[in-house]
């Protein structure tokens, strides 16, 4: 691994852990609820993220230069919740990454689905291209719908995506989720998934990080919530502090009452 390529790996795993900010749903989804307005969602989360993963547009649009988080950006897609998922191709060229200052491009792979081999064939293209660069690459893994997500699977899909040369990979957690941390040789973040009551959210977090996950990658669970700052700042919590859920989620509700609309 390239000195270069390091650096950037530690810029958005400072010390091995991650509060990722995904708010790169649009490119898929249109403007999901919360999203609507990136840069009004965006902007106060900023200060509590350790890199953000969205696309080129919503980067050039919605976050102003010289902001200090380092940049996952969204380098797969042409597909819309209206259509087949798995059938994306490379939309960002590494060099367009380098040009916006990124510190790693995140493609995702669907093992199982129609599209496996293109969606590999994509992660293994930007994984070349970026060795050249020094721009490592997160791999988002999804599995097909006939395929449950469990450790089995997500194993599979997660050991596969190191095997290809992914430095970071990117996965649900599960049962026995260990299981698949220990089969990967690379560091594994967790997705927030579909939006949760908040103390679930910090449990998901908190029970990923204790079978070895690297971090999260949040978007919904925190964007979503009914006091996006106070959560962000419980989820660092968890994961960076090592606060347990029930103080987590005390924080969280402290903060979110000191934000209330006076009466």
């Amino acid at each position: 691994m390239s000195w270069g390529l390091k650096d950037r790996v530690e810029r958005v795993m400072k010390g091995g852990r991650t509060v990722m900010l995904a708010v790169d749903h649009g490119y898929f989804q249109g403007p999901t609820t919360g999203l609507e307005n990136p840069r009004r969602t965006i902007t106060p989360l900023l200060p509590y993220a350790d890199s953000l993963m969205l696309t080129r547009g919503v980067l050039r649009t919605s976050v102003d230069p010289g902001q200090d988080v380092p940049i996952v950006l969204r380098a797969s897609g042409g597909t819309s919740i209206l259509k087949e998922l798995s059938d994306e191709v490379v939309t960002t060229s590494i060099e367009e990454a380098v040009r916006l200052n990124a510190s790693a491009v995140a493609v995702s792979v669907f093992v199982g689905s129609e599209h496996e081999k293109e969606t590999l064939s994509n992660l293994s293209e930007l994984v070349n291209e970026g060795e050249r660069y020094g721009m490592p690459v997160l791999a988002v893994t999804a599995v097909g719908r006939e395929m449950a997500r469990d450790a089995r699977y997500l194993g599979l899909a997660c050991r596969i995506a190191a095997e290809l040369g992914a430095s970071i990979v990117k996965t649900y957690y599960c049962a026995d989720f260990r299981k698949v941390v220990d089969g990967c040789p690379v560091p594994v973040v967790i997705a927030g998934g579909k939006k949760l009551p908040e103390r679930d959210a910090l449990q998901l977090a908190h029970d990923a990080v204790a079978e070895g996950a690297a971090g999260v990658d949040m978007g919904r669970n925190i964007f979503q919530s009914s006091d996006p700052v106070a959560m962000i700042r419980a989820v660092r919590g968890v994961v960076r502090e090592g606060k347990g859920v029930d103080e987590a989620y005390a924080s969280f509700a402290e903060g979110s009452a000191r934000t209330l609309p006076a009466r």
